[in-house]
């Protein structure tokens, strides 16, 4: 993998630590059985070609890049798939960095990028126990474009064997959410180089000055005596960043609300008539999300997580309710241009993004 062959001072993240200290961390999970991945594999390439049919015929989305690729992994190879993801990512972060100011540079020293591995590490470890599926638009080699959609396997068997999910089902069920994500970023042809824009401009997050920091710990200060929780919007990311990058990172916010929202409904669409056992599924998961508590809670709010739940139900109600006004053909209209992405604002009030559409948002009661 790339994140070995590149742990050097121009990183920012020391991955070999972020990989080693995730793996300790999953030491006491099984790896999956031979007999059961291979079972898996072919179960979820099945689904995922029959997701592509079903994405395509409720959505009009179709990919430019032939048909997808499944994978199943376990919780250690989905951690390995997004350190190569997050390198790639963050290598040119640390090439501006190298060859910025002395301060810059701190952020380079071989003690810095040990203390982000071992942070990284930590929350992709934490990660891998709760996620499912995911697509990954950035390839994990070094070479090619990615587009892999990834399922893990002992998360997905888990959840069937917990609450006694029909196994075809629920595997459909999920490749549908995973597919429509790709039909989004392969099929709108403008939306990855807009979603990778935005990542790019998004790593000045990671260098906020002092000033930045004072203004940022006396908004959040202000935000407590009001009774609110400062990392409600974006974890501590939001909390540090500048007023531009807050802007940016509302920017980002919208589109990954609308994309989820996208994906929920889309699932909801296909469960009506193919999958008779997804609401079940939906409420299971929705419960599982809210249960979470204690240390786990406190990680997904300094992380954001929480806050990415929140909005992606906002995202979700946009979608329905644009698809309500105005059918598909005006929910079509978002994947025109990025100049007809909603705003956050207008992900939380659909009415002024429809307005903008040139829909007739009715009346408020």
């Amino acid at each position: 993998m790339t994140h070995r062959s590149h742990a050097h001072a121009g990183e920012v993240v020391a991955w070999d630590v972020a990989e080693r200290v995730a793996r300790q961390l999953l030491w006491r999970v099984r790896p999956l059985d031979e007999h059961v991945a291979a079972r898996l594999a072919a179960d979820f390439a099945e689904a995922t070609e029959h997701a592509e049919a079903i994405v395509t015929e409720l959505t009009g989305l179709r990919s430019s890049r032939g048909p997808a690729r499944a994978v199943v992994t376990d919780r250690g190879g989905w951690v390995t798939a997004n350190i190569a993801s997050f390198q790639q990512l963050l290598h040119p972060l640390g090439e501006r960095l190298a060859t910025g100011s002395a301060r810059s540079r701190r952020a380079l020293s071989p003690a810095s990028r040990a203390a982000s591995g071992v942070e990284v590490g930590v929350l992709l470890a934490w990660m891998s126990g709760r996620v499912l599926g995911q697509y990954d638009l950035l390839p994990v080699d070094g070479s090619g474009d990615g587009d892999i959609v990834y399922y893990v396997g002992p998360n997905v068997l888990e959840l069937e064997r917990r609450h006694g999910f029909a196994p075809r089902e629920f595997r459909l069920w999920i490749a549908v959410h995973e597919v429509t994500h790709r039909m989004q970023f392969t099929g709108v042809p403008w939306l990855r180089e807009h979603f990778l824009g935005l990542v790019e401009r998004g790593m000045s997050f990671a260098t906020p000055d002092g000033r930045v920091v004072l203004e940022s710990l006396q908004r959040a200060a202000s935000e407590i005596r009001a009774g609110r929780n400062p990392l409600a919007e974006g974890g501590v990311v939001g909390l540090i960043a500048s007023s531009e990058q807050l802007e940016m990172l509302r920017e980002a916010q919208a589109l990954m609300s609308l994309l989820e929202g996208h994906g929920d409904v889309v699932m909801a669409l296909a469960g009506s008539e193919l999958i008779p056992g997804a609401r079940r599924f939906a409420e299971t998961l929705r419960e599982r999300r809210e249960s979470v508590s204690g240390l786990a809670r406190a990680v997904q709010q300094i992380v954001g997580i929480e806050a990415k739940m929140r909005q992606y139900a906002q995202g979700e109600h946009f979608v329905e309710r644009v698809r309500a006004d105005g059918g598909d053909d005006l929910l079509a209209t978002v994947w025109s241009s990025a100049e007809m992405l909603p705003s956050l604002e207008e992900i939380r009030e659909p009415e002024r993004w429809i307005a903008r559409a040139g829909g007739v948002a009715p009346a408020r009661v």
